[in-house]
Parts: C-alpha cells; structure tokens; sequence
C-alpha cells in the first residue's frame, strides 16, 4: 500500500438477532462465534499489519474495558477509543471518527469497517482496500460491494455500473446506487441479473472528502458532532463525547446521511467470503455444516438430524436433538432458543417481547463482566446469593462498603490481597476471610495469574447498586458498578 491506512472500528452494536449469546450487556462482535478469536478481535487484526496504521474504536462506555482487554490479548493499541454518550446510528460515529483522526492526520485515508463481520480470507480483503486506495486519493467515497450468492432480503444492495465479471476482480467503478433491503422476487431478480453487489457497509475515503461530503449534505448534523468532539473529555486512556452535544445529533445511517445524496461514489466489488452473522441461520452456514447440515457446538448432541445447529454454551449442560430438520437450538445457563431456521430473523421480536415482559435474559448475560474481570451468580435465594468472581492478574475491584450485606470470600485460584478497613492481608488458595456489613473492603489480584474466589453475600438487599465507592483504580464513579 502507498500510504497507510487508518482502520476506524464501529463498536457499538447490541447484536440481538444472535440472543441468547449475544445481548446488551455483552453483544456479539466480543464473543467468539466461529473461532478462537472474537468478531471484533479478528476484525482488529485484518486490519492491521502492514500499510495500516495503529485503529481508532467508537464504542459505548459499557464496552469501554472490554475492547481494551480484547485488543491486549491480541497485541494491538488503538490509537483512540472514542465513547458515544448513547447510540446514534453509523453518520455520527464515522462523522467522530472522522473529525478526530483529521484533526491529527488531516486529509488521511480512514477504512470504516463494522466490528462484527466475517471475512476468512483477510489478504483478499487487504488487497481489495489496496485496489480502492487511487479512487479515494482522488477524492471518491468508496464502498465495498460484496459477491453476493444468494437472493438476500436482509441486506441493502448496490448498484453496478458494469458487470464485474466471471473472475470478480477488485477493480473500482462509478457506483450508480443503492437499493434498499429488497422483497424476495425482487432480491432474486437482483441475484440473477448480476449487476448488484451486498452492501457491506464498508468504506474508504479521505477526511477530506468524507468531512466535506457532511458540509454539504448534514451541515447541521457536522456541527453537532463536532461540538460533541470539542467537549469530549479524557477518562484514562478514553475520550468520552460530550452527551448534550452528541443528543443533539439524528439518529441517521451513513447511507441515509451522505452517500445517497453524494456524486463521487465508487464501489469496489469483493468476491471473497463475507458475513455479517446477522442472525443464527448466518452462523449456521459460516460454521460448515456436515453432510447430514449439522453443526453442534459445546457439550451438544445431535442424532438423525439435518439442516441444523445445536449449540450449548455451558460445560455442565448436555443438549440433545432428535429428528430435528432445519431447527436452530441454542442453550445458554439462563434462557433456551428454540426455532425454525427460516424464522431465524425473528429473534429480535422475541428479545422485544421479553423486555417487556421485564425479564433480564432479554438483555442481560449471567455472566457480567467489568474492567478487572467477570463475575457470575452461581445460586441466589431471599437473603443470600454465591457468586464466582474472576480477577485478572494485577486487577483490583473498588475499595467499597455496603449498608445492607455482609460477605464471606474464599479464595479457590491464585492468590488475593484482601483489605477489610484498616487491615491488609494476603489470601491464599483453600483460605477465607469474613467482610462485616459496613466494612470497608477491596480484593486485588497481586499474582501473575487470574484469581477466583467464592462470595457469599448475605442480607436484606443485595443489589449490585448497594455500593459506597471510596476509590477506584478505573475511576468511576459512585453510580458505577462494582
């Protein structure tokens, strides 16, 4: 590549077409669906390396730890990770990213990429990015279109100038447009006249062309984000937007926003394998089903079943089918998926229905995860609840006070420094220590391997939300979680 490349990651999405794996508290770009790595990790990787600069993440403040934790295990710093006071769609977190790294870089190359997608052959897809790179120095918007091989309702389709040939090279082209997520026949007549592409909502173009396309399309919505940019403040290795100004912005896609209404588009068309794992029928066919269209994964059994995924997510469970045709069944600890594999895009209404019915499964994993580590419930009754805590190595949680419980620990990992008021004392594997209602208290991970240890929290409430913070390594605050 001529110059380098400036990966700008989008974050942010809650994923619920891929519950009960995938919800609010933990979406699906962090967990690994389909390898060793998750979706946001391998998509940092592809996209780095050689000719690409260190990434920019716009992500939410829940997942502020995680992305950084993440990017850690897979030896990449981003250049920035930007935090959006709320979700407003793609136009005002690529309108972000955009101001911030020409602030820094004017006029450089920034490649928008989701941080959920599937993309096996990532040189293919560099190569296909080194393609696009004279029409972005030229000034062009370049979006990358996507093989496609079957008539897909579930996408927005671009529109070819010109047929991109048996061989589908990744050869630029004047986009002549974008077609909106189509019915059946009309996705088929698509498929079958091969001159449209999947819109993978991939983009390259300079800060200079994309900055200048929202001067003349969205001035308000440039002035907006902006604002929200100039106020932003640093929260240790963070920039968090300023909220009023980022409330202002619409709630607008970058399609809708700018690359309808621009001239200078170009699409370089991408044959390689692609998917957005938009839903479980998508993981499905990513996962290679076997001659019978099984795929099982996790302690998951399948007998005399076809077309179909059996996925169970604990090790204690043992899921089970039988003559199943064309079924996706997903288990986790706390809620089941059954469904008809044609029916796979209805998952979202029914995480909708479980909202309302006020029930956490619709957005809350058991396992809650929190810049030092994870915890878990394991068992919970009227005034007593067991929780598994993990705590990664160097970690520490606050140092903390409740008005309403009292905690015993028991270490069964590593090795804890523990502080109850004005006593500071190592614990070790098989050892426990009692912390009295009110006492002042914080666990630490000293050693160089994770450490876990048992909590039994007993009480008249024992909400996450019964916390006095005193001081907090991850500077949060009082309304912050433990």
């Amino acid at each position: 590549m001529p110059q380098d490349i400036y990966p700008l990651l989008l974050c942010g999405g809650s994923g619920t077409r891929l519950w009960p794996l995938s919800r609010k508290s933990y979406p699906k770009q962090f967990t690994q669906l389909t390898g060793n790595e998750s979706l946001f990790q391998a998509s940092a990787r592809r996209l780095s390396g050689v000719g690409f600069a260190a990434p920019m993440v716009i992500t939410a403040s829940d997942y502020r730890f995680v992305v950084l934790e993440q990017l850690a295990a897979v030896e990449i710093a981003a250049a920035a990770t930007l935090i959006e006071p709320s979700g407003r769609n793609t136009a005002p977190a690529i309108l972000a990213g955009a101001l911030a790294l020409h602030a820094r870089e004017p006029g450089a190359l920034m490649l928008v990429a989701p941080s959920d997608h599937v993309i096996p052959d990532a040189e293919a897809f560099r190569a296909a990015v080194s393609a696009a790179i004279p029409a972005a120095e030229a000034g062009q918007l370049v979006t990358f279109g996507i093989r496609p091989d079957r008539a897909e309702t579930g996408y927005g389709w671009l529109a070819l100038s010109s047929a991109p040939g048996e061989a589908f090279a990744a050869v630029a082209q004047p986009l002549k447009g974008f077609v909106e997520k189509p019915d059946a026949a009309t996705a088929q007549k698509l498929l079958s006249g091969g001159l449209h592409l999947w819109n993978a909502g991939i983009f390259l173009f300079s800060t200079d062309a994309i900055l200048a396309a929202f001067e003349t399309h969205q001035p308000a919505l440039l002035a907006s984000v902006q604002a929200a940019l100039d106020g932003a403040e640093k929260d240790l290795g963070f920039l968090r937007l300023a909220p009023a100004a980022w409330s202002a912005c619409d709630d607008i896609s970058i399609d809708y926003a700018v690359m309808e209404k621009a001239s200078n588009l170009t699409v370089v068309p991408y044959g390689g394998s692609w998917s957005d794992l938009g839903g479980w029928d998508a993981v499905w066919r990513e996962a290679g089903p076997d001659a019978d269209g099984v795929v099982t994964s996790g302690p998951a059994t399948a007998v005399d079943c076809t077309d179909s995924l059996l996925r169970a997510e604990d090790s204690q469970q043992a899921l089970v089918g039988i003559g199943l045709k064309d079924i996706i069944a997903v288990a986790m600890p706390d809620a089941v998926l059954v469904a008809h594999k044609d029916r796979a895009q209805e998952v979202k209404q029914a995480v909708a229905v479980l909202k309302a019915k006020g029930a956490s499964q619709a957005e809350i994993l058991p396992r809650d995860y929190r810049p030092w580590g994870w915890f878990e419930s394991l068992v919970s009754g009227s005034r007593f609840q067991v929780k598994r805590i993990h705590v990664h190595p160097g970690a520490a949680l606050s140092l903390q006070s409740h008005h309403h419980r009292s905690e015993h620990w028991i270490v069964v990992e590593g090795t804890a420094r523990v502080t109850v008021n004005n006593e500071v004392k190592l614990v070790s594997e098989n050892q426990s220590v009692y912390i009295p209602l009110g006492a002042a208290h914080r666990m630490e991970n000293p050693g160089k391997v994770p450490m876990v240890l048992i909590e039994v929290q007993t009480g008249s409430y024992l909400g996450e939300d019964d916390i006095i913070r005193y001081e907090d390594v991850y500077a949060r605050g009082q309304g912050a979680k433990a």
